[in-house]
């Protein structure tokens, strides 16, 4: 009996978790941009143990606050995957039901991974997606009950440089954007990010990406650091020491370019944790994503209107 109610209680705990989740949105309803025509059944996306690979169609999955608890702050939530997959539990739904619960509504952008076989260019295919995710959510911001001034991003691992890839190549739009719609992000969050391009990359994240050979102005262009100005919009990053898959310098030089060009920040650095970790680093007590909405709120982007 004991274990028939526990179950039944765990069931009514994730239904109430996700009765927030809305309808998802496609980005394009009217095409892909710069996406190849590839035979049938060639590329098919599909989803194992909660990764998601081979998307061809992106698209949006919003979760709204529960009702009277929206601040009108959202997020654009990238799983990482190394550019292969996406990780959509521990980097997406899970991420996206704390933040309905500080008011943020969120957003899970289930991106395409780059490939040359859906993509007449792979390196802007992910960025493309996050623009057009900003732009959308700013378009229908009072559909959702969003503020236009409070749209921030989150990444992680290879999503993570996705996200700092939108925090530093917005003046550039890949996308088309004949409404002139801002796609800065008003402020970032990345954890365990994926950053540089040269000597600190994740090989397979960098060779998704850009290939096996790219050009040193490309990776330049990508390496993410190398991008931050004085226009750069703040941003809170989240690292372990020890993670041996994507090494925290990535995080720290992010960071001191940030400093170097006066943008707003934080740095949290465990010195255990490793790689993925997701909501809850389990080395420690300290939670960051309570150090994450403390300084979210000192920034103002928690207050309602």
């Amino acid at each position: 009996m004991k274990n028939i109610l526990t179950t039944l209680a765990l069931a009514i705990m994730a239904n109430f978790a996700f009765a927030q989740e809305g309808k998802t949105v496609d980005l394009y309803p009217k095409g892909v941009p710069g996406s190849k025509k590839t035979p049938a059944g060639t590329y098919i996306e599909k989803t194992v143990n909660s990764r998601a690979s081979k998307v061809s169609n992106p698209v949006l999955i919003p979760f709204v606050p529960e009702k009277g608890k929206a601040n009108g702050a959202a997020i654009v939530i990238c799983p990482g995957g190394g550019y292969s997959f996406l990780s959509m539990e521990n980097e997406g739904y899970a991420i996206a039901r704390k933040f309905n619960e500080i008011g943020v509504t969120a957003f899970i952008l289930k991106y395409r991974l780059p490939s040359d076989s859906i993509m007449v260019d792979k390196t802007i295919g992910p960025l493309q997606d996050a623009q057009r995710a900003i732009q959308l959510i700013r378009q229908r911001a009072q559909e959702w009950g969003v503020d236009a001034g409070k749209v921030g991003i989150i990444g992680f691992s290879a999503g993570g440089h996705l996200a700092s890839t939108a925090l530093t190549h917005f003046d550039k739009a890949v996308i088309d954007n004949k409404d002139n719609i801002n796609l800065r992000p008003d402020f970032g969050v990345l954890l365990y990010p994926v950053v540089n391009l040269a000597e600190l990359a994740h090989k397979g994240s960098k060779d998704n990406l850009l290939g096996k050979s790219p050009s040193q102005e490309m990776i330049d262009l990508y390496s993410n650091e190398k991008q931050v100005t004085s226009n750069t919009p703040p941003t809170f990053l989240v690292h372990a020491e020890d993670d041996k898959t994507v090494p925290v310098m990535n995080s720290v030089v992010f960071y001191q370019a940030m400093v170097k060009a006066g943008v707003k920040g934080e740095l949290h650095t465990y010195q255990a944790g490793g790689h993925g970790f997701g909501l809850n680093n389990k080395t420690t007590k300290d939670q960051w994503f309570d150090r994450c909405a403390n300084w979210m709120d000192a920034n103002g982007w928690l207050a309602a209107k």
